[in-house]
């Protein structure tokens, strides 16, 4: 028995079923949804209750994340983007995207390159964001450069909200499993560990490695020049995480903070349990940072680990 769903968020299911024909099938040439809303919201779930529904192999769900490494990958591997986008997708008629976003403009060209291929090949695409089509790539600088995507995602997806005023990852829970089995410990830092790894190309230094459990300092996962590619490859290797020595998020170069919101989405994605040992409460962990796209996202997400207020030196082991 899963959650039971709130009115809008019933709505929103509705209309995303209305993408299929009566077998439960994608309706050929049907056009698709762009579902929007702050964090917690619901968004994800909705979209995950309708792809179980759908009575169809050809379709295809990704984080996008995960997708544009995989994409990079089939890229290089089928010697250009069209071919890897070709690969990646195969025959399928339906396609999701969880938190879909662009923040930086060589990744809004790329965007741009796979809407033209999905809309070209008449594709069922759904997507969830934290932003409405208007709020995608809003650096002023090359938000313009952007428009006539904005424009095509309108002209082909019905955008619909889906923000009511709760934050459901801030209601109490128990019992939870992948990601919502961790938790977020408040305890003093412990001495640093040393092993280090390859991982993309690039060096990262973990405390311990213990066959799929992996632990991390902070500042050795997130002040080593990584991206969110390394850490869906990580997330290959290491199948339970803790994270020590988080500080508050306002005392660390931004790029830093850009890194944790990386980390945190591609470990929800994967569903994996994750431990973080945190020099302050949640409710701190944030305070006073502006300007990181999705941080939002990242401390709602956070909010679904078990919160511990303080434990005695020693735990991050």
């Amino acid at each position: 028995m899963g959650i039971e769903l709130d009115a809008d968020q019933q709505r929103a299911l509705l209309r995303l079923t209305a993408l299929l024909d009566r077998h439960g099938r994608p309706a050929r040439h049907g056009r698709g949804v762009y579902l929007h809303g702050r964090p917690g919201r619901g968004k994800t779930m909705v979209m995950d209750r309708f792809y179980a529904a759908v009575a169809s192999d050809r379709k295809r769900r990704f984080h996008f994340h995960d997708f544009f490494a995989r994409l990079h990958t089939a890229a290089h591997e089928a010697g250009s983007i069209d071919n890897g986008i070709d690969r990646l997708l195969g025959s399928a008629r339906l396609v999701c995207f969880d938190e879909f976003h662009v923040h930086d403009i060589g990744d809004g060209m790329l965007l741009a390159r796979l809407l033209d291929a999905l809309f070209a090949r008449r594709v069922t695409l759904v997507v969830t964001s934290n932003y409405p089509p208007s709020g995608l790539l809003p650096n002023p600088l090359f938000h313009e450069r952007f428009e006539p995507t904005i424009a095509r995602i309108l002209d082909r997806l019905d955008v619909l909200a889906l923000d009511g005023a709760l934050d459901y990852r801030t209601l109490p829970h128990e019992g939870g499993t992948g990601f919502a089995s961790g938790r977020y410990l408040v305890a003093a830092d412990p001495a640093p560990g040393s092993v280090h790894f390859t991982v993309g190309g690039r060096t990262v230094r973990a405390r311990i490695i213990a066959g799929s459990t992996v632990t991390f300092d902070f500042a050795g996962l997130c002040g080593a020049p990584t991206s969110a590619a390394d850490y869906v490859e990580l997330v290959a290797r290491f199948r339970s995480w803790t994270v020590c020595a988080v500080p508050a998020l306002a005392t660390v170069p931004m790029d830093w903070v850009m890194r944790w919101v990386n980390v945190i989405d591609v470990l929800y994605d994967a569903d994996l349990p994750l431990t973080v040992i945190a020099r302050v409460p949640l409710a701190e962990l944030v305070e006073s940072v502006h300007g990181v796209p999705d941080l939002a996202r990242t401390h709602s997400r956070l909010g679904e680990l078990s919160q511990i207020p303080a434990v005695p030196v020693g735990q991050c082991r």
